[in-house]
């Protein structure tokens, strides 16, 4: 379980870890925890520090298995709508609440980049 709240920096980073972490092991369950600012490279039209989009990759990456969950307490506290994000996106009531349910009750590691 990959966990971001940095924004699109730290989002970078981690779609190259999760292509890296897929290559190494293509049958690895990886899910994607986001809130905070981590959560603005799922926002549909988000673009990376170079200005390539980030749908693309996300798009690649749930093709291959990956899952992405954003915090709806985020989308409430910065007044953002659910339809503002790609459709890869899987809201959840809270985003520590699921990375403390994917490590405590699923077995998931908790991975940072």
């Amino acid at each position: 379980m990959y966990h971001l709240s940095e924004g699109i920096p730290q989002a970078s980073r981690a779609i190259g870890n999760i292509r890296n972490h897929l290559a190494a092991d293509p049958t690895a369950k990886i899910v994607v925890v986001t809130h905070g600012l981590g959560i603005d490279f799922l926002i549909d039209g988000a673009t990376n520090q170079l200005d390539q989009p980030f749908a693309g990759g996300v798009s690649d990456l749930a093709n291959k298995g990956v899952e992405f969950r954003v915090c709806n307490n985020t989308l409430v506290s910065r007044k953002i709508s659910p339809d503002k994000l790609v459709m890869e996106a899987k809201v959840v009531p809270s985003g520590v609440a699921e990375v403390a349910k994917l490590q405590a009750k699923e077995g998931f590691v908790y991975l940072r980049p």
